[in-house]
């Protein structure tokens, strides 16, 4: 039995059999959504092919079961490419969501904003994005399938969803271009620079890999950033995990009812 195929059975063994309508991964600051869900709480260790989670004020489970009356399955924790150096760290467990009957993923993260109209706290989703690691989750795989075609990889009708979400619970959504850059280390305000003039409005150390990933298995896809710092170089905060960790609540709040008002529309 394939590595897969037993985590599949595992996770049907604890959260039954039934279909999930989508999957959720959750960055800094929403783990707390995660608990929300009910049904069962799986840690990521007793999954053969999950990811492993190093990063501090992430939790490394999967939570399977209704939330907001939706049969979702939510990521509490992503394993992100510096933890390891591997960008095809959540292609087993994305797999494993497109086995269980997942048609769309959601993404959430951290961000820093090169936009002064979008600062901490805000939110941002995302319009498009630019791998600007140059690393690819699919180099390796042996299929004409790696040749994903990236075009509207954000899809626009969820993207429309999530718009009217924010609107009917009076929050500002801005839309942008995230850029992906690899980490551990933060950007300098000459990366900052150069990434502006390519046309990004955020930065961030992952989701790309992931959309990459869940294009490649068919899920459709939407991903949304919390604002928790300016880019190097745009204002005189201290950059810093603990930075990104204390801020990331702030956001968080308002992206919650977003995502739970738009899980309540798929009822």
């Amino acid at each position: 039995m394939s590595r897969n195929a037993e985590a599949l059975a595992a996770i049907r063994a604890r959260a039954g059999a039934e279909p999930v309508r989508l999957g959720l991964i959750l960055g800094s600051g929403l783990g707390h959504l995660a608990h929300a869900v009910e049904g069962v709480a799986i840690p990521y260790a007793d999954l053969p092919g999950f990811p492993h989670v190093s990063v501090s004020g992430h939790n490394p489970h999967l939570h399977i079961g209704t939330l907001e009356g939706v049969r979702v399955a939510v990521f509490g924790a992503r394993e992100h490419y510096y933890e390891r150096g591997n960008p095809a760290a959540m292609r087993a467990a994305l797999e494993v969501l497109a086995d269980l009957g997942a048609e769309s993923l959601l993404l959430t993260n951290a961000a820093g904003s090169m936009r002064p109209d979008i600062p901490p706290g805000d939110l941002m989703l995302l319009s498009d994005h630019i791998n600007y690691s140059g690393l690819n989750p699919l180099i390796g795989e042996a299929t004409d399938a790696r040749f994903v075609p990236m075009t509207d990889a954000h899809d626009p009708a969820l993207r429309t969803a999530l718009l009217a979400s924010a609107k009917a619970e009076g929050i500002d959504l801005r839309q942008g271009v995230y850029a992906w850059y690899s980490g551990p280390s933060f950007e300098t305000p000459a990366e900052i620079r150069m990434l502006r003039t390519l046309g990004a409005d955020a930065v961030g150390m992952s989701t790309v890999p992931e959309v990459i990933l869940a294009r490649f298995l068919g899920l459709k896809v939407a991903a949304i950033s919390t604002i928790t710092n300016m880019a190097a170089g745009m204002s005189d905060e201290n950059i810093s995990h603990e930075h990104t960790k204390a801020m990331a609540p702030l956001g968080a709040a308002k992206l919650e009812r977003i995502l739970r008002h738009f899980l309540r529309t798929l009822r």
